[in-house]
């Protein structure tokens, strides 16, 4: 499994977030191999729904007020630099840990696209 890259703040933690929108559920997917933690949400990005839901989500996750989460760059993009406050990185990880189960299904995902792209390249 994959590592998460956390960094010191002051009073909590800070992390970067890729997000997906439109998802099935509201779940951590997968830590991408720079520590990018991948999160799919529900709303779609419009007006700042996705962004909302993502905070909602993560306070969730964390066991923290939304107050405590903040957006502090990518707020118009998909990866995001997320401040955690009153949390060190280490509980933060704890708590983020995707399920083993969503970890194995990305993957299958991944390996499934990849085929497919060979499968189109070869028709070529």
């Amino acid at each position: 499994m994959r590592q998460f890259q956390f960094h010191d703040a002051q009073a909590g933690s800070a992390i970067t977030v890729k997000v997906t929108t439109h998802a099935k559920k509201d779940a951590i997917t997968a830590v991408m191999s720079d520590g990018t933690i991948k999160v799919s949400v529900t709303a779609k990005p419009v007006q700042g729904a996705a962004n909302e839901a993502l905070i909602a989500f993560l306070a969730a996750k964390l066991g923290l007020p939304k107050s405590q989460i903040d957006i502090v760059a990518g707020a118009a993009a998909q990866t995001k630099l997320i401040s955690i406050l009153g949390l060190p990185p280490d509980q933060v990880e704890a708590r983020l840990k995707p399920e083993e189960h969503e970890i194995a299904k990305e993957k299958g995902k991944a390996k499934g696209r990849e085929k497919a792209q060979k499968k189109k390249a070869s028709r070529k």
